[in-house]
């Protein structure tokens, strides 16, 4: 929906741009290697966006692979999601640079097993009997497992039986032999293999000892020709042993290198998978793709754009700093796309009667309306005009206060693309509510009339009510009240009760031939699309963002 943002420069794709100006490789490869144990999220569409565009930037191929290492926590259905976000956010973009349909970790456990062999045989890899929080309590303390020097001999034995499904979970583990005096933690002796008696959602009931990450990551990056091995901060402290395996293992160049960058940070909300999970799980959100999570899913929901998100990952950039994105830099990087981009209709999400007492009864006509101001070229259409309006409740007050240039008794206001119209009367029902506001109607301010040029403060807008199609509105917020919900305390006790709210509009009848895959204002009121459970006899629409930044307001105020 959007010109693609320049080429981005950062310390990566310099380090890429280097290696392919010395002939290092014969072609860039990298990586996406999600674990499928949950939905992704917007953190996860920032290295989508990395990977992929490296690979597009410089002829090159991204792997999109599952690293499916622990069959407790894994589900099919986490793999058809992800792919399916894959998929949606590359796609006219870099999909003609995917490797993978997707490659699956799993489908190198015989290649890890026979390397974890090899570096037995070579006597770099022990099984130890230590349970796995005496195992953690003796890498913190660097103490020396009395297991660290079984000979050769018996470690391929007991390594066996442990294939075999000899011993229970948490049993044995298989370790490599470094040094449990290195500086870095990760170094002491870490855990390589460990015995899990579980289905695996590809493999079944074929293994019970599964692979570590840093051993199962290393080895699917060299199986698979990875040249860059891009991760998020956290596993810089990983790099170390992802060196030393491939070296432990004398595997012939080239070899992968991995590089780390800082992980997305987004106020107002969580990005931890566990916490999503929590969220789902809990009933808090109605699901991984409720439009209120920054889960892909969920702002593919809310209505936001592939190009949207390519283009917010882009303007972030990549760093080496961890530091916290504002949520309003995405949501203005939504504005500034739907702003050129929307379609624009006129919708009164809560609607009050106007009845124009001197427009002929039975009369309509049909005004001319624009689609969209910033692009000329979308031209206009028609729009139905009536004895009976609605406008919108907010744009009328019995008592305003100063600078209230909207509809007020004795007051005047322009309907957009319309008339000048003057609050004559107002009609209450016995609670003493609003329920109708009579009007007379100014008949020559029409464009190109005789008062045309009249100059009134206020322009609302407004649907003929004989015209109107009703339809289900969610007004979308952020979930969170506060910038860094998880920063003290349970993050849940930030959740933003406001953060939905479901009216019953009245919407011109344009809209009844409206585009899931187009992205519409509502004038005045936001940018929205049609939920996915949308049908013609009963329209759905999500607000994606407003028209404004109401939250840097409210702070100021």
């Amino acid at each position: 929906m959007t010109a693609e943002t320049p080429t981005p420069s950062d310390f990566i794709r310099d380090i890429v741009a280097e290696d392919v100006r010395a002939g290092k490789y014969e072609q860039i490869r990298t990586r996406f290697p999600p674990e499928p144990n949950g939905y992704l999220h917007i953190g996860h569409a920032k290295s989508i966006c990395l990977n992929f565009g490296i690979a597009r930037e410089f002829g090159g191929i991204c792997n999109i692979r599952m690293d499916d290492t622990n069959p407790t926590k894994e589900e099919a259905e986490y793999v058809e999601s992800i792919m399916t976000d894959v998929r949606w956010l590359i796609d006219g973009w870099a999909d003609k640079h995917v490797g993978g349909a997707p490659f699956y970790a799993s489908d190198y456990f015989e290649r890890f097993h026979e390397c974890a062999l090899d570096l037995v045989r070579a006597g770099k890899a022990y099984v130890d009997d230590m349970t796995p929080e005496e195992t953690d309590a003796y890498r913190r303390q660097g103490k020396v497992s009395a297991y660290r020097d079984r000979s050769v001999e018996e470690n391929l034995d007991l390594f066996a039986r442990m294939k075999g499904g000899e011993f229970s979970d948490g049993a044995r583990t298989l370790r490599a032999k470094i040094d449990m005096n290195a500086a870095n933690v990760w170094m002491r002796d870490p855990v390589l293999y460990r015995i899990r008696h579980a289905l695996h959602h590809r493999t079944g009931d074929k293994w019970c000892i599964y692979p570590m990450y840093d051993w199962a990551h290393t080895l699917s990056d060299y199986i698979e020709g990875i040249t860059h091995s891009i991760c998020t901060l956290e596993f810089e402290v990983h790099r170390p042993l992802y060196d030393w395996i491939l070296d432990a293992l004398e595997l012939p160049e080239p070899r992968p290198h991995q590089y780390e960058f800082a992980r997305l940070n987004l106020t107002y909300s969580v990005i931890s998978k566990r916490k999503l999970i929590q969220l789902v799980n809990e009933k808090l959100v109605n699901g991984w793709d409720d439009p209120r999570m920054v889960t892909i899913s969920g702002l593919r929901r809310r209505g936001v754009t592939p190009s949207a998100l390519r283009t917010f990952a882009y303007n972030i950039g990549i760093t080496k700093y961890p530091s916290m994105t504002d949520m309003a830099l995405l949501e203005h990087t939504m504005r500034d796309e739907f702003n050129r981009a929307a379609t624009r209709r006129l919708v009164v999400l809560r609607p009050i009667k106007v009845v124009l007492i001197n427009y002929p009864e039975g009369r309509t006509e049909e005004l001319e309306a624009i689609n969209n101001p910033e692009n000329p070229n979308s031209g206009t259409r028609k729009i139905p005009f009536g004895r009976e309006l609605y406008i919108e409740r907010d744009d009328f007050m019995e008592t305003p206060p100063p600078k209230f240039f909207r509809l007020r008794p004795g007051g005047e206001v322009r309907l957009k693309y319309a008339y000048i119209i003057k609050c004559d009367e107002v009609v209450k029902d016995v609670a003493g509510n609003v329920i109708e506001l009579r009007c007379t109607v100014d008949l020559d301010s029409k464009s190109g009339g005789p008062t045309a040029g009249r100059k009134v403060k206020g322009t609302i807008h407004w649907v003929s009510a004989a015209h109107a199609i009703d339809a289900e509105v969610r007004l979308y917020d952020r979930l969170f009240t506060v910038p860094e919900p998880d920063a003290a305390g349970d993050f849940k006790s930030f959740i933003n009760s406001n953060s939905l709210e479901v009216v019953t509009a009245k919407s011109e009848p344009a809209l009844a031939d409206a585009c899931p895959e187009k992205r519409y204002q509502f004038e005045r009121l936001g940018y929205f699309a049609l939920d996915p459970d949308s049908r013609p006899e009963k329209q759905i629409w999500n607000r994606t963002v407003t028209l404004r930044d109401t939250w840097a307001k409210a702070q100021k105020t």
